[in-house]
């Protein structure tokens, strides 16, 4: 079975030498990737340029993106050329790219490299592209699962959050850490009970498993809702 995992952060630029970017070493995406390949999947690994954690083995199928758009093209990509079985969309992506920059006469930088001299900023911001919300309509038949890092709120809001995550663009689980959540990771489905789980190992562990328990080619759809033709056949 052929599997995706994304990892590490993406970037999108200010000018060619400052960026915005996300917190993200790639670590845990590399941790499953890894494990994934042991476990006997076909991994492709998509990694953001700007991951620090080395990785993944040579076994998985490595490609490096820098910005989210280079990664949804990579991803097409990979959708016309393979049959994938599973998504893990465990990248950190930026939610945000730099529409334009104004210096502090309001008027517009677009030097290769704004000069220091230039004086105070105005950076306005517009949404990035939004990677996981395209990943069925790339991967119809395929199981997708998203993350979610929660900070602000409590583990309700939390859990609603993933769920909404969900539901939105129709994934089949989610999972969640952060300060919100509180110590280690849940992994949320809809209609199912929280798993949760203390460590990376342990969560990278629980996710091959659960995973090798999925029946992606099932004909009749008899394991829906967790099988992807429980979408694939509404579209």
């Amino acid at each position: 079975m052929k599997v995706i995992v994304t990892c590490g952060p993406s970037y999108e630029p200010i000018d060619q030498v400052r960026r915005l970017t996300n917190f993200s070493t790639g670590e845990l995406g590399v941790h499953l990737g890894n494990q994934l390949t042991h476990a006997g999947f076909e991994v492709f690994c998509l990694k953001g340029s700007g991951a620090t954690h080395p990785g993944p083995s040579e076994q998985c199928h490595l490609s490096l993106f820098d910005t989210n758009d280079d990664l949804l093209e990579l991803l097409r990509q990979t959708s016309e050329a393979h049959e994938i079985a599973a998504v893990f969309h465990v990248a950190a992506l930026c939610d945000y790219k730099v529409r334009r920059v104004e210096d502090q006469y309001g008027q517009n930088c677009d030097s290769p490299k704004i000069a220091s001299r230039s004086g105070a900023l105005t950076i306005v911001l517009e949404p990035a592209t939004k990677v996981i919300s395209q990943l069925r309509d790339l991967f119809p038949r395929s199981i997708v699962v998203g993350w979610k890092y929660e900070l602000a709120g409590t583990r309700t809001d939390a859990a609603g959050n993933a769920e909404r995550q969900i539901a939105e663009n129709r994934t089949h689980g989610c999972v969640v850490n952060g300060q919100a959540f509180g110590s280690g990771f849940g992994f949320y489905q809809l209609g199912q009970q929280l798993r949760e789980r203390e460590t990376k190992t342990e969560l990278v562990e629980f996710l091959v498993e659960w995973i090798q328990e999925m029946h992606p080619d099932c004909p009749d759809g008899a394991c829906a809702p967790m099988c992807a033709h429980a979408y694939s056949s509404n579209e």
